[in-house]
């Protein structure tokens, strides 16, 4: 599938180019690519797999990752989102064994938290020099 997949202009790197079909590797990417294929590809993906309890985990993780870096959040939608990712890591260890859980997998049970206390995450997705220069556009108006 991500071998032939195209998107919108703009919208992220050209997927196919990073593709290695033979090897069955994925090389290349950029942060922002790993984001589109969790957050919009990883449901279309995993929809054809026969396990359907797989299934619902799976698109509930790609769907808390997509609303965790939603633009309009309110501190309400966070605990939400803390409480949700509880509950599908407690069905994610039900269908892994432990060797998968490693702490990057337990970081996520704090991103809704941090998104809590700091704000939307995409505000703290800049580069120093991004930062300086939105600051400044906003202070100028």
């Amino acid at each position: 599938m991500l071998a032939s997949v195209k998107v919108p202009d703009g919208y992220a790197s050209n997927i196919t180019r990073c593709v290695q079909l033979r090897e069955r590797k994925i090389n290349g990417l950029k942060s922002h690519d790993h984001h589109v294929i969790m957050q919009q590809l990883l449901p279309l993906v995993v929809r054809k797999l026969r396990n359907k309890e797989l299934i619902l985990v799976l698109i509930e993780v790609s769907s808390f990752f997509r609303e965790l870096c939603s633009k309009v959040a309110t501190p309400h939608d966070f605990e939400w989102l803390q409480h949700r990712i509880v509950v599908t890591l407690c069905h994610l260890e039900l269908l892994f064994p432990p060797s998968f859980f490693d702490i990057m997998i337990h970081l996520s049970v704090h991103l809704a938290f941090e998104a809590m206390i700091a704000g939307p995450v995409h505000y703290r997705w800049m580069y120093p020099i991004e930062r300086y220069v939105l600051i400044d556009n906003l202070s100028s108006t």
